[in-house]
């Protein structure tokens, strides 16, 4: 409680200070570092800047200092730029709007930022201040306009709240300009591509329009995410879902976030697909348990982004996993490890099919991978195989499919294949047997090829007998290593599932 009126200005003092100091006790964000998923928490580091440059781009020079005036008191009385609190205002009120008043636009002096060559183009929510010829900018702030019921669409947010939000973005290509013109200032930590803070985002310009936009949706969704939802959770989850909503496809004015490119065309110097192939080639795949404990220095490097948009892309998109995944926009202001390890804990009963998925992601890691119909199809029931044998039906608009059935290790099996099904739905449609098409090859085997592998019920190898499948054709012949459920698929990219149609039945036989 206050004091009596005549000790009012003290406590308000006090107050004052301890929300402030809650209220910035983080950077960057506005938020503090998470430590590692598995380890103790770390002592405070600095920012992590975001999204580095792609391959292509030059480094970019240290940060300078800024002549940007900062505010200032006499620490006798309350700033006066504050208003004094009622009586009864509490200190987590207090903290609260401290932290709001981090997300106020700043004060800009026009006059001086036009004489250092610096083109104002404003908007409904965004303000961008570039030096870019107005030609090569393009309308960032209708982009940004356009994104915001998308985001709140996303992260079920209100968006008539949002209807006074206005953030400030700088685009540089010579970042000495906003220097002089007082738009950068040295407490800004380095980095290489873009960052964000309170209201306002810097980038600097990149080779491809579409990395632009991509860099100012990005940052976007972290002021999105800070100001009206109270943080960005940790920095697999901050980066993740930042990239994810930051890879975007733009038809006319009609925008969409969150999709999978189907091309590289489509999203010249993102590069992010080819981070994970690359990465995978040099031996250095990561699995998601490795990803989630990302600490707040891993954004140094140009790979962890694309590990994080492959991280939040995959489990925004499988059918196990879509769910818990987007419940964690409720809980974005906690960055312990207790956010990862609830998120891993919810995920348990479905963990080795979600590990396995993203093992086959990973290694076949493409533009337009449909992880819906990628995602492995397993059966509630099995049981041995037949003496007679048996069966199954195998869908070509689908990807590797249980059968139900046993082999046992060391026997061999016969298999057959009949039916006629699609491989592209056309104009003009593809006919296909189980035997391939020989016109396009996959993998090294004919487009559509029936393929088969035993999955053991608990895995010996730290890959799955999936990502090693044996050819069978029209048919052909199987022994397993080890005793297990037999699995087919047809030869497909899991980009080119989706226009597939029909099926082909697969007789399965001891010899």
């Amino acid at each position: 409680m206050w004091r009596a009126h005549d000790d009012k200005s003290a406590d308000w003092r006090r107050a004052l200070g301890l929300a402030i100091c809650l209220a910035l006790a983080g950077c960057g964000s506005g938020t503090p570092a998470a430590p590692p998923l598995a380890a103790k928490a770390p002592a405070q580091v600095p920012a992590a800047p975001r999204n580095p440059a792609p391959e292509t781009s030059a480094a970019r020079p240290p940060v300078t200092r800024s002549d940007q005036p900062r505010a200032s008191s006499t620490g006798d009385e309350a700033p006066a730029f504050i208003p004094a609190p009622p009586l009864n205002t509490s200190l987590a009120d207090l903290a609260e709007q401290a932290r709001q008043r981090e997300f106020d636009p700043p004060v800009i002096d026009e006059e001086r930022v036009a004489a250092a060559g610096i083109r104002k183009q404003p908007g409904k929510h965004l303000t961008i201040y570039t030096d870019l010829p107005e030609a090569e900018a393009g309308d960032l702030p209708a982009l940004f306009d356009a994104a915001i019921p998308l985001w709140c669409a996303y992260f079920g947010a209100d968006q008539a709240k949002l209807a006074d939000w206005k953030i400030v973005g700088h685009v540089m290509r010579d970042k000495a300009r906003f220097v002089q013109a007082g738009l950068y200032s040295d407490a800004l930590p380095p980095f290489p591509n873009g960052y964000s803070q309170g209201s306002q985002f810097w980038i600097y310009d990149q080779p491809s329009e579409y990395y632009r936009r991509h860099l100012v949706l990005h940052e976007g969704t972290h002021c999105f995410m800070n100001r009206w939802l109270g943080g960005a959770g940790p920095p697999w989850y901050m980066e993740g879902i930042a990239e994810l909503l930051g890879t975007h496809r733009l038809d006319g004015d009609k925008l969409a976030l969150a999709v999978m490119p189907a091309t590289s065309d489509e999203v010249p110097y993102w590069g992010r697909i080819k981070i994970i192939r690359d990465e995978q080639a040099a031996g250095r795949g990561m699995s998601l348990v490795e990803i989630l404990r990302y600490d707040n220095h891993a954004h140094l490097r140009n790979e962890p982004y694309g590990w994080c948009w492959g991280a939040a892309a995959f489990l925004d998109g499988h059918p196990a996993t879509r769910e818990a995944f987007r419940g964690l926009k409720t809980k974005v202001k906690d960055r312990t490890i207790d956010f990862s390890l609830n998120f891993l804990r919810q995920l348990e009963p479905v963990w080795p099919q979600v590990k396995e998925d993203w093992q086959l992601f990973v290694l076949n890691a493409d533009y337009g991978y449909d992880l819906a119909r990628a995602a492995v199809v397993h059966l509630p029931v099995i049981k041995p195989l037949p003496a007679e044998g048996a069966t199954a039906t195998l869908a070509a608009d689908r990807g590797w499919q249980s059968t139900g059935y046993i082999l046992e290790a060391g026997r061999t099996y016969a298999l057959e294949a009949t039916g006629r099904y699609d491989v592209a739905s056309g104009p003009p449609a593809w006919p296909c047997e189980a035997g391939g098409i020989t016109l396009r090859y996959e993998r090294g085997l004919p487009l559509g090829m029936l393929l088969a592998a035993v999955r053991p019920e608990v895995q010996s190898g730290p890959v799955t007998p999936l990502a090693s499948p044996k050819p069978i054709g029209l048919g052909g012949r199987l022994t397993p290593t080890e005793t297990g459920v037999l699995y087919l698929s047809i030869n497909e990219r899991a980009a080119g599932l989706a226009d597939n149609r029909g099926c082909l039945m697969v007789t399965v036989r001891g010899e």
